[in-house]
């Protein structure tokens, strides 16, 4: 990726973020407009991603919602690579970000419960790519009911229906590498002897 690509791709997700802190913290953009000195339709342009965000119009907006100016950015901590990992509950599943960058591709460490053992495929837009760390990882994919193997891989459109959770005889930590792109489906495991 280019310099200018990864700038582009920064600034995209300033508006959303924006939106996000904005509706988080429950104000409005009348509330914002007051406290920053900036208009509601410039507020409401920067948000949609219409309006390119400058210095001018980011350090009021952080000085109201008394955040960094680097966290309405989404810029990376500068001297020090390592991601904070901070896990997450996700329904019964246990979700690691191990990458912070906004764009198309985004890395998880997962945990999977031995419990979650009953199949509930769900299409969505998406190709996902998954290596399973330790525990037996059953996938079922459109018509396809599969086991992966610790040491194994399994790569798929996510377009198909897919549910993905433990055999039952033990939890699952898998890696995965989500992506928005869609793709040609490509499985690397062997079908669930019936």
């Amino acid at each position: 990726m280019n310099q200018d690509t990864g700038l582009d791709a920064l600034l995209t997700e300033v508006g959303p973020r924006l939106k996000r802190l904005r509706q988080q913290r429950r104000s409005t953009l009348a509330g914002l407009a007051r406290a920053t000195g900036i208009s509601v339709s410039t507020l409401s342009r920067l948000e949609s991603g219409r309006r390119k965000p400058s210095l001018e119009l980011l350090l009021p907006i952080a000085q109201a919602h008394q955040v960094p100016l680097d966290e309405l950015v989404g810029a990376p901590p500068v001297g020090d690579p390592r991601v904070r990992l901070e896990p997450r509950r996700v329904g019964e599943l246990t979700v690691v970000p191990l990458s912070r960058q906004p764009g198309n591709l985004h890395a998880f460490k997962t945990v999977i419960p031995a419990t979650r053992t009953t199949p509930d495929p769900q299409p969505h837009e998406g190709y996902e790519w998954f290596y399973v760390l330790s525990g037996r990882l059953r996938l079922v994919l459109a018509d396809q009911d599969v086991i992966v193997q610790p040491g194994e891989a399994a790569e798929f459109d996510t377009r198909l229906p897919h549910w993905f959770g433990s055999t039952g005889d033990g939890p699952v930590e898998m890696l995965s590498i989500f992506g928005r792109q869609g793709g040609r489906m490509h499985l690397r495991t062997r079908p669930r002897d019936s």
